[in-house]
């Protein structure tokens, strides 16, 4: 229902908005006739185009003339400078974010020389697997982190709780093409185009905490650049049909 002097066409963007970014609505798919939409809402046809008007300048919906209305892929922005992490950052543009541990286990390491947390997850947003990410923890860094729940947790969150405060981070980011282990996790075909991000963050005494490696898929983001005379601004953002 419309908070009081707000107009319906406004209630009408949020509810479906909130829709869309929770996954009931996935992305790409067709949302209901404008006819059932207006009957649902209680509303005419021109005060359900308003909303519909809205949630497209939004880039939330891409309506296509003779075939219908279509929610977009997901606008996702990762903040590249910050040490925050991926989900974090999705949660507070306000998009469902869920994470699947495929693994947690304390394995060797080449890059460690030695035992080391192996943390493997698939990120999930607006219902459509996106990132398949695998991090490395050298121990004693590792140690408190076996019995953390990762699906609901975190790793920067659980390194800061162990009292291992991270300082800088360097990142990378290449196009690849999706292999067969992460193709089978993110249910697209191999070779699809993604983006291979890796990263190594560094604590304040500038020992190597996290080497990551996320695959991300090429069709669900791109990365936007905004310049300035003084500054350098890079993000992910989703892209549209």
């Amino acid at each position: 229902m419309p908070r009081d002097g707000e107009p319906r066409y406004r209630a009408i963007a949020t509810d479906l908005a909130a829709k869309i970014r929770s996954g009931f609505y996935a992305p790409g798919a067709a949302l209901p006739a404008q006819r059932d939409l207006s009957t649902a809402y209680g509303v005419t046809l021109m005060t359900l185009r308003q909303a519909l008007r809205q949630l497209s300048d939004e880039g939330l919906i891409v309506q296509q003339p003779g075939r219908g209305t279509f929610v977009s892929p997901p606008h996702l922005a990762y903040r590249l400078g910050s040490l925050r992490s991926l989900t974090d950052d999705l949660r507070d543009q306000g998009f469902a974010v869920a994470t699947t541990v495929i693994s947690s286990t304390l394995t060797d390491s080449k890059t460690f020389g030695g035992r080391a947390l192996r943390l493997e997850r698939v990120r999930t947003f607006a219902g459509r697997p996106s990132v398949h990410q695998v991090s490395w923890v050298p121990a004693p860094y590792a140690t408190p982190l076996l019995e953390v729940d990762f699906a609901t947790t975190a790793l920067y969150t659980a390194l800061s709780n162990a009292g291992v405060p991270v300082l800088r981070a360097t990142e990378t980011v290449s196009p690849g093409l999706l292999d067969a282990t992460s193709s089978a996790l993110l249910a697209e075909p191999a070779n699809t185009p993604v983006f291979i991000s890796t990263r190594q963050t560094y604590t304040v005494d500038d020992a190597l905490a996290v080497s990551d490696r996320a695959v991300i898929l090429g069709s669900a983001m791109e990365i936007r650049a905004e310049r300035a005379a003084t500054a350098l601004s890079m993000t992910w953002s989703g892209t549209t049909p």
